[in-house]
Formats: C-alpha cells, structure tokens, sequence
C-alpha cells in the first residue's frame, strides 16, 4: 500500500499527523484555511511541497463548502477571497518556497478568469479547484522524475568504481510520501535506485530537534522495505571516515525548502554540516527539489529568512513508554505518549530549523526536468534544464482579515482615512 500523506476529495481534505508517527496513523480532517494554517505551523504537516498542496487544498475545501455564498458575488470578489486566504496561508511558515510560489501562481489564476470576457463568480470558483486539484496530481509524477534523474545522475557520477554494482546513499530529514503528495524528492531517488536494484542501503540521520528522520524516514523505509541504517547526526563524519569504501556510499541526497538563484540551498538544519563532510570525503552532495523550490527572485542563501522555533522542542523530547518484560523483551506502549525533559533544569536552548549550505558544496540540483550541474566557473546554469524558464516568486500582498457572514466569506477592509 503505498503511503498517503494527504487525501483529498472536493470537499474533504485529510492530513496524516505527523507528529503521531510513527507510532500511530491519524488522520486529521482539515475543515478550514485556519486548521492548515494550525496544521502547518505546528508540523503536524511538513515538507515544502506538502505545506503548498496542504494550503492550497485547504482553500479549495472553504470554497467547495461555501460554493453557493461564494457564486453570490461577482467575480471579483470571488477572486479577492480566495486571495485573502492564500495571503493568510503564506504566513504560516515563511523559509518554504513552495508554498508562497503556489500561493501567487493560483492568485494570478483567479484575477485572470476574474477580469475574463463575461467573467462570473462561479467560473472563478470552479478554475481555483480545477487548479489546486492539478497540483496535487503534477506533484507525484514531478517526483517521480525526480527519482529517475537523480538516481540515474549518482550511477553514471559515482565515483566509487568497480565490480560493485550497487552503492549506498546517506539522507537527512524526512524527503518522501510524506512530505510531497507522493514518492517523495531525495528519498525518491532512493526509491527510484532500490527499484533498479542499485541500492545497497541508505543511511538516514535522526534529525534532531524534531526526529523527522527516525520517526518518518525510517518508516517510509520500513514500510517500503528498503534496506536502511538509521544513524545520530553526529556520526555522519565517521560512517564517512570508516564506510564509505566498505559501504560503496556515492552520495549524499537531501532535499530542499529554497534555492536561490545562485544555488545556495535552505534545508533542515544540518544539511551544511553533511554538506562539508561530503565534500571533505570526495563524495558527490546532491539536492533534490521541484522547480518551484527554485527562487530566482532570492539571489543568494544570505536572503533567505531562517524559521526559528522554540527552544522547548530541543530541550524536550516526546514518545512512547518503552518497557521490559519479565522475559527480556523491549515491549512500546503506544497508546501512551510522554514528554521526557532532556536537558539540565535552566537550560537555553537556539533551534533554527533550517540552515544554509551554499551552492559551491552542491554537485547537483535535481528537478522534475534533469539535473542542473555548474558550469566551468561554477555557476549553475538553470537554462539548460528543458521547459519553461524558471521565472521570479512574487511576494503576496499583506492579509486583509477576513469574516464569514450570511453573505459567505468576505474580506473586512479598513475604514476610509480622513481626507
């Protein structure tokens, strides 16, 4: 069965709670733009391209349930509604691209069907939900490219040679079904090389505060049964140092919450640090994310504002009750979470949850369309990737707040200044 973070129907939107996993499988209905805005901020859902499916989804479920009041109006101001909520919804999280790149692209949607020849309010209604559905389709079949390109990438650069035909990878965070609508971007490169049979195992760190790594890679893997290693962050140096040639590890594959222009890459935190552990290794340091990661408006890695979170989250640590029975045998208790203080009393703790590796540690950028390497003075060159050129992520005006009425959804302007 393959893994669904998101389910979608018109009108009904689920989420799997990811802070659950992955010890239990819950999924959260999401009823309104303000539950995904919660859901977003608070990790029950993550992952760049799952945040922008998760936001604009949850829109298209306020229109599909205010249909009737919303086809009410005219067609502009159907449109400057679904506006108003896609501004609310970008400032949930703001490191990820993604969700900001979907939030103007179906903006500009709507004005156009909304300034049409006869444009009326049930047209734009109806282009938004055709709209955010295809997105949720494009994202598999985007990363399944993903996979192909990047696995197809690491067997034709690997630089360990030789009679092996398999090589490992190590990846940190969590990159697969449960970040994206499906398949996954880094992890699916790791799927699309197991399928091949060009895998020997993939290494995958804990990725600490949050454990995105143990708790969900290595479910995603388990699941799949791709073989895997789980390792601490802090032993990516040595399993370079002591495997890499036992281990025939060719790569190191993460994934992407921005690129700038330049190739600077905003990641999970600790990204950097494997990211010069590579290099240092001579082993190839790829990224794996869609085009709409791709910001050509940031024009370097010192733009890109880093989402920092509360320090309780590193200095807690939240799981199951783990017990021994009388004959040995280590037995979870899941239906019982518990928050364990890690730290000393009076501990401060900083947790940015992204860092910046820049772009001359990256061997490769892979995209839906090919791999986007650097040319001779170490630039990476995005014209030579087929399809549309890669254009600027326009920022969305600030929010305007919002009421719900008989009337239906509306937005709330503020009161004319004394002339």
């Amino acid at each position: 069965m393959v893994l669904q973070a998101i389910r979608y129907s018109r009108g009904q939107l689920e989420i799997l709670d990811q802070l659950q996993l992955p010890y239990e499988d819950i999924y959260l209905p999401i009823h309104s733009t303000s539950d995904a805005w919660d859901a977003i901020k608070s990790m029950k859902v993550r992952g760049a391209p799952a945040i922008a499916l998760v936001a604009a989804l949850s829109v298209a479920v306020t229109v599909s349930q205010n249909f009737q009041d919303l086809s009410a109006g005219t067609a502009i101001k159907a449109a400057n509604n679904i506006i108003s909520l896609l501004r609310y919804l970008v400032t949930s999280r703001p490191t990820a691209v993604n969700l900001a790149d979907a939030a103007v692209k179906l903006k500009a949607l709507v004005i156009e069907v909304a300034h049409g020849p006869s444009a009326q309010a049930p047209a734009v209604l109806n282009a938004y939900l055709e709209a955010a559905e295809q997105m949720l389709v494009d994202d598999v079949q985007d990363n399944e490219r993903i996979g192909r390109h990047g696995a197809e990438w690491i067997r034709r650069n690997k630089i360990l040679r030789g009679s092996e035909r398999k090589v490992s990878v190590i990846t940190h965070c969590n990159t697969g079904s449960l970040a994206t609508a499906g398949y996954g971007t880094a992890l699916g490169i790791v799927r699309s090389l197991h399928a091949a049979g060009s895998l020997r195992q993939v290494f995958y760190t804990e990725t600490r505060p949050y454990n995105q790594g143990s708790r969900l890679t290595g479910y995603e893997l388990i699941h799949d049964g791709i073989p895997a290693t789980l390792i601490t962050d802090s032993m990516a140096g040595t399993l370079l140092d002591t495997k890499r040639k036992p281990e025939s590890i060719a790569a190191v594959i993460v994934g992407a919450d921005r690129v700038a222009s330049n190739g600077d890459t905003a990641n999970k935190v600790g990204t950097y640090t494997l990211a010069v552990l590579a290099r240092y290794h001579d082993v190839k340091f790829l990224v794996a994310a869609p085009r709409t990661t791709i910001d050509m408006k940031t024009k370097t890695g010192a733009d890109i504002v880093i989402e920092e979170r509360p320090e309780i989250e590193v200095l807690n640590i939240r799981g199951p009750p783990v017990r021994t029975d009388p004959s040995g045998e280590v037995q979870i208790s899941t239906d019982t979470m518990e928050t364990v203080r890690v730290a000393a009393r009076g501990t401060r703790a900083w947790n940015p949850a992204f860092d910046v590796t820049p772009a001359e540690l990256i061997d490769g950028i892979v995209t839906e369309r090919g791999v986007v390497e650097k040319d001779e003075h170490g630039v990476f060159q995005w014209d030579n990737v087929p399809g549309d050129p890669l254009g600027d992520v326009q920022e969305l005006d600030e929010p305007k707040p919002l009421k719900m009425s008989a009337d239906g959804i509306t937005v709330v302007e503020p009161p004319a200044t004394a002339k």
